[in-house]
């Protein structure tokens, strides 16, 4: 399979090439289509390819879909023993499932059942004290009670991302017919197949607490004879995703075991030693879990470090996680078909869900019997972009596609692995809704952020506007100008961010800022107070904001040059006051939580009268490694992303410290209970990489040579599991490697880059004896 080495022209080139080349070239809102391979190629000696992507259909009528809110997900069981756990999929049911147990992790069973699977995995087990298929640490043997048991079934499924008419446009901006007819017209939307938890895009909110473990148990529905609901609607899978309906979740960034951590590392342990039906090893997108499998993961809702540092806990405890498909060489495919779920995670002391205890934070708690949880006016946001097929752009690319265009897909998403910058779609979407409407009441609100996308970097505000948002097509912009189809000309920021929480969790202070910028995998929390605008003046019913994108980023590479005219209206936000009967104004729904700003942009904490403010309560400054700057002098293991080919996997477009990604293989290993400084480095080239490393969150010391935080990264007082990395940037971090020992990864989350090859396998090993 030829690796892709991409390449990107000028319009007025590709004009002058079409009209040399009858039919060999072909515009689209991104570039140069080319049909067939060119010859030649850069590093690793592939063919040459042009990253070229459709014109999505112009969304008519947006800002009208509204954002509903997204509930728990109720367990199956509240222990083990008591779970109802049925397989297959729903329209095909085929009876009861084994019960959970920490002597059966996943569907193939422990290591030791037979003297040939023991022989199979001896290396493994040897080298971690571990038995493959089993649970590494159960939550008795922490002193925790029996999880909760969830149940979660990847299916194929159908999803519209608006309900409004779409225009069919080319990449100039001009009306055309939808290929193979005459219809040039508005019309319908056709749904897009996602293979989704639960058949869901987002996927289930499963809200998860310390001290209450929860086992999930994914299961495999993506059978072919499942293609057809249980209402004969055949979920056309198109020509993306991994070739074997395979998944591999990763709870991102839990504090887990390997076996529950989802990563193409110990998936090769696991697979490797296994067959297909012809006899070949299950490797690469082989390696993970096929059509009828399934397995356990066990979540424990454990805080590192714990056992050793009580009172640590509060500085170890994270507040979001997602959960996302890992299959080897087709992660982003598999999270851009829908393999996305959301985990908020609740501190019973500090952070609970309930706004009159620990830390004050918005929400209102309401415990459901099934031992789960739903939390009013905390509101989690997958924001992800996407394409549209325009049915005339070729499909080719390093998976799929020969040249050939699909007229019949045309509405549905699209998706090219290509390797070099990345993919960016010129649709943005809030929950899996292109341009949603967002009502909320005259209160304040926890808005927690997560960027679900392939590549794509943003830049929130909050802005209001007179005149509201304008097509990019009527404001003569064409090409890639046209990505995100709507601007908001007049915009002018009228709130701030109070951001309260990072990737790692809650800040040791809440931050205000006009802006944030949220990264592939990164996830943002703050606090808005809808009861007012940003210079304290009170909000009113039918009031309106918008959440805009600034960040303009035409490639997945980098962000494009600043241009103050980029306002993509994301969300329309209008505030809505409760009415009674007679459509009078009823007062606003009490609010105990405390944390604002006051219009000088100061912090400050409200209860119910100003005679009870109160400073806002600090978390503590998390740890690091003592004396890292004596240790940072000797040297210290350093990871440098590179560009780069490989002549032993000609699909590697990308290095690290100048080796491409091999599953069996660990770059480094550490000991467990082990604290470590490690240095990251991107190696310049003019690419971003968001660096991801599996299992503890990292504290960053420096960047660039200087003390953290600087000015653009205020949240680095935290904690975080993405190294965020600008061109030729170096950084230094402190982490931790408790509880457990096993293979892990760190990759760059943009899927593009780690699905060929920008990630190295890592792994944690007993500590030495005397």
């Amino acid at each position: 399979m030829s690796r892709l080495e991409n390449t990107r022209m000028t319009r007025r080139g590709m004009l002058g090439l079409s009209a040399k080349g009858a039919g060999l070239f072909a515009l689209t809102a991104s570039g140069l289509s080319v049909p067939k391979v060119l010859a030649g190629g850069g590093g690793g000696g592939g063919s040459v390819y042009v990253e070229a992507f459709p014109t999505s259909p112009v969304i008519l009528n947006p800002f009208t879909d509204e954002l509903g809110p997204l509930k728990a997900l109720a367990p199956v069981g509240k222990t083990p023993a008591t779970a109802n756990l049925v397989g297959g999929h729903p329209s095909s049911p085929t009876g009861a499932m084994p019960a959970p147990s920490k002597l059966l992790q996943d569907c193939f069973g422990p290591s030791d059942q037979s003297p040939e699977e023991a022989a199979k995995y001896e290396d493994y087990n040897t080298k971690y004290g571990l038995t493959i298929g089993t649970h590494q640490i159960w939550p008795d043997e922490l002193n925790m009670p029996e999880p909760l048991v969830y149940h979660i079934k990847v299916m194929a499924a159908y999803h519209t991302f608006t309900s409004s008419q779409v225009q069919p446009i080319n990449s100039f901006g001009k009306a055309v017919a939808r290929p193979g007819t005459k219809n040039s017209g508005a019309q319908s939307l056709p749904p897009s197949c996602i293979w989704g938890f639960n058949g869901q895009f987002p996927g289930p909110r499963i809200n998860a607490e310390y001290g209450q473990p929860a086992l999930v148990r994914f299961e495999n529905c993506l059978d072919e004879k499942y293609d057809h609901g249980a209402d004969g609607e055949y979920y056309d899978p198109q020509d993306f995703g991994s070739p074997a309906r395979s998944f591999l979740t990763h709870m991102h960034n839990g504090h887990t075991a390997p076996e529950s951590d989802g990563n193409p590392h110990y998936a090769h342990y696991r697979f490797s030693p296994r067959t297909l039906p012809d006899g070949t090893p299950r490797l690469t997108h082989f390696a993970a879990f096929l059509p009828g499998e399934w397995i356990d993961q066990l979540y424990l809702g454990y805080a590192a470090g714990s056992k050793d540092d009580p009172a640590n806990d509060i500085c170890q405890k994270q507040s979001f996680f997602w959960f996302h498909d890992h299959v080897h060489g087709h992660t982003g495919a598999n999270v851009y078909k829908g393999m996305v779920g959301i985990m908020p995670l609740y501190d019973p002391v500090n952070d609970c869900g309930d706004e009159t205890k620990g830390y004050r934070l918005p929400g209102v708690r309401t415990n459901n019997p099934d031992g789960s949880f739903d939390v009013e006016y905390d509101l989690p946001f997958a924001l992800y972009d996407c394409r549209l097929d325009d049915g005339v752009t070729p499909h080719k690319d390093a998976h799929n596609g020969n040249g050939e265009t699909h007229a019949e897909w045309w509405g549905k998403s699209y998706f090219r692995h290509f390797p070099n910058h990345g993919f960016v779609g010129d649709i943005f979407t809030v929950n899996g809704t292109a341009y949603p409407v967002l009502k909320v009441k005259r209160r304040k609100y926890r808005m927690r952020f997560l960027d679900a996308s392939i590549s794509r970097i943003y830049d929130l505000s909050l802005m209001t506007s007179k005149n509201g948002p304008k097509l990019a097509t009527q404001m003569g912009y064409t090409g890639d100008e046209l990505q995100g189809q709507w601007r908001l000309p007049d915009g002018v920021q009228c709130h701030k961010w109070v951001q309260v929480a990072s990737g790692g969790g809650l800040l040791p202070n809440p931050i205000v800022r006009d802006s944030f910028e949220l990264w592939p995998a990164k996830r943002r929390e703050v606090v808005v107070d809808f009861s007012r605008w940003g210079n304290g003046k009170p909000t009113a019913d039918g009031d309106v904001l918008w959440l805009v994108n600034t960040m303009k980023m035409t490639t997945g590479r980098m962000w494009d040059s600043k241009d103050s005219n980029y306002k993509i209206p994301l969300m329309k936000i209008v505030i809505e006051e409760e009415k009674d009967a007679h459509g009078n104004i009823l007062p606003p729904p009490v609010d105990n939580s405390m944390v604002m700003t006051t219009p000088a942009g100061e912090v400050r904490c409200d209860v119910l009268n100003e005679s009870q403010i109160q400073k806002y309560p600090v978390r503590p400054q998390p740890p690091v490694k003592a004396n890292w700057q004596s240790i940072l002098k000797q040297g210290v293991p350093t990871f440098e992303l590179q560009r780069g080919g490989s002549s032993s996997d000609p699909e590697t477009e990308w290095l690290i410290n100048g080796q491409a990604f091999t599953p069996e293989q660990s770059m480094i290993s550490v000991e467990r209970d082990s604290e470590a400084v490690w240095k990251i480095r991107n190696g310049g080239g003019g690419w971003v990489h968001p660096m991801h490393l599996h299992m503890e969150e990292h504290v960053v010391l420096m960047r660039n040579g200087k003390l953290a935080p600087d000015a653009r990264h205020p949240d680095d007082t935290g904690k975080e599991d993405v190294v965020a990395l600008d061109p030729s940037e170096e950084v230094v971090i402190s982490r931790s490697f408790r509880t457990f020992t096993g293979p892990y990864v760190a990759h760059c989350h943009n899927l593009a880059h780690e699905d060929h090859n920008m990630m190295f396998g890592w792994d944690i090993k007993p500590p030495k004896t005397a």
